[in-house]
């Protein structure tokens, strides 16, 4: 991100009213706000455009290739890591593990403070700028393990698992929750653990979301690398890494 260039947040969201007050406090900011109404051209400006962040309203009106918020979600994560806050007034646990299942890296309940998402766009883009700068600055130094007779690799700039001449892309979560499980291969962390080390603004999460999230990470090692079980389930206490060929 350049020091003269504003950062720049799309807004997808079909109520004028939120739009524009998301704009004003965007605009106040110093940030620069791209706004469509629905789903239509946003995957496509994304890939061609440098987004440093995407709100996203889960309530989007059909008329669009998509269909709703999680659909164009899913959409854009699959060719970009730029962070993504879901605008919800769907409060229902399952909406929101769903959301953050497709990509979504934090959301946010309507009606909502613009204080409160101003925040937390400076949260994700703080954490994006770290990560980016880790990558920049310590190609070198990538997250290495080496257990039984196998050589895997954390690869933090790309959000990526080195394994078996492959590599499997994973969400700054899923990341995150592996490379907590892995920093200490057989201890088990308990779902409050993963929760502090995955988010660090301390927002609430509830045990299921930690669950889907894990769920989510262990069907794409086993389809990327297969059937072997990386993350134990252990009965009332937690998760633990275990990995063997």
């Amino acid at each position: 991100m350049s020091i003269t260039t504003k950062p720049q947040v799309v807004i997808v969201e079909d109520e004028f009213k939120i739009a524009q007050i998301l704009i004003d406090y965007l605009n106040a900011n110093d940030y620069q706000p791209i706004h469509f109404e629905n789903g239509e051209g946003v995957v496509a400006y994304v890939k061609n455009h440098s987004v440093d962040c995407v709100l996203l309203d889960v309530m989007l009106p059909n008329a669009n290739q998509f269909g709703d918020g999680l659909q164009l979600c899913k959409a854009i994560r699959q060719l970009s890591q730029v962070p993504i806050m879901m605008l919800t007034a769907r409060i229902e646990e399952i909406d929101r593990i769903l959301g953050l299942e497709l990509g979504a890296d934090d959301y946010i309940c309507k009606p909502f403070s613009p204080r409160e998402v101003m925040a937390r766009i400076k949260a994700l883009l703080r954490r994006s700028q770290m990560q980016a700068d880790l990558h920049v600055n310590s190609q070198d130094r990538d997250h290495l393990s080496a257990h039984s007779d196998a050589l895997w690799q954390l690869d933090e700039g790309r959000f990526q698992l080195h394994y078996q001449a492959q590599h499997l892309d994973l969400t700054s979560v899923e990341f995150e929750i592996m490379r907590t499980l892995s920093s200490s291969p057989g201890h088990i962390f308990s779902r409050s653990q993963l929760i502090e080390k995955i988010y660090s603004d301390h927002r609430i999460v509830s045990d299921r979301t930690v669950d889907s999230h894990i769920k989510k990470l262990r069907q794409k090692l086993n389809g990327a690398f297969g059937e072997q079980e990386w993350i134990h389930s252990v009965y009332g206490v937690g998760y633990k890494f275990v990995m063997g060929l």
